[in-house]
């Protein structure tokens, strides 16, 4: 992978809607403009559509990526979630509506200059990090705005702030993220990833755009494409799914899952 532009074609991050309050909680993305799609996977939405009887619990699994969010009733609050590498759960009010972006991997650091490090496994006030975004959320987002209104006052702001910028497109970096995610994160990192650096100089490129190591990249890529293959409870069982994604037996392979996840295989993927 020779530019940071090919992680789109290799790399499709999945958050799982959880099942819970039935029918009342929406979640869908929403593409931004084709200018912007080497940088940001998606623009999302999670909101209620009635009034729920209980406070939500949102649970967000490991994807590798940054997102930025806030509720659209109070844009002045919003916020920055770096890497994580368990999942998060975040309580929520019975009625809200959360809209986000998501970057995909290494483009928060190379927008906004921020070491992604910083700010793993942990979400931040964004007005702490980037204010310039927290006040233009600020100042534009409000509760009546429509998903197509969100696109645009973002595609618009995003689109002049990449104009501006000069990506630092490290081949060796993106070369090692290219083995990563060809292989769908099943790879040995000190033999199979030989970029010409030393393993201490990957690991700080990882780490300033990333958030975390190669290592720990790699398995949330595995942990991902085993979400997208949406793998039976039958083929749980029968196919040693485990042994196929490179784990050594199936009790690592389900405590990994769990930690990415929340919930054992069998819980995520019951038919």
């Amino acid at each position: 992978m020779k530019t940071s532009a090919d992680i789109r074609q290799l790399y499709k991050p999945i958050q799982p809607t959880v099942k819970q309050s039935a029918d009342n909680v929406a979640y869908s993305e929403f593409l931004p403009d084709i200018r912007l799609q080497n940088y940001i996977y998606c623009y999302w939405q999670l909101k209620t559509t009635e009034i729920l009887s209980e406070p939500f619990i949102y649970r967000v699994v490991a994807d590798g990526c940054i997102d930025i969010f806030f509720e659209l009733n109070n844009p002045r609050d919003s916020f920055v979630m770096g890497f994580c590498k368990k999942f998060t759960e975040f309580p929520l009010d019975n009625s809200f509506h959360y809209i986000g972006v998501r970057f995909l991997p290494t483009m928060f650091p190379q927008l906004f200059r921020v070491n992604a490090s910083e700010l793993s496994n942990r979400f931040e006030q964004l007005g702490n990090v980037v204010p310039r975004v927290s006040t233009f959320i600020a100042d534009n987002f409000h509760h009546q705005l429509t998903p197509e209104q969100i696109q645009k006052t973002f595609d618009s702001y995003f689109i002049n702030l990449t104009e501006d910028i000069t990506f630092d497109n490290d081949s060796r970096l993106y070369n090692a993220i290219g083995k990563i995610l060809n292989e769908f994160g099943v790879i040995n990192i000190e033999k199979d990833l030989d970029t010409g650096i030393s393993q201490r100089q990957l690991r700080r490129l990882f780490e300033y755009y990333i958030g975390d190591t190669a290592k720990t990249f790699a398995k949330v890529v595995r942990f991902q494409n085993i979400l997208r293959a949406k793998p039976s409870q039958q083929s749980l069982r029968q196919n040693k799914l485990f042994f196929d994604v490179g784990y050594y037996d199936q009790a690592h392979f389900i405590k990994e899952f769990k930690n990415f996840y929340g919930v054992t295989p069998s819980k995520a993927f019951g038919r």
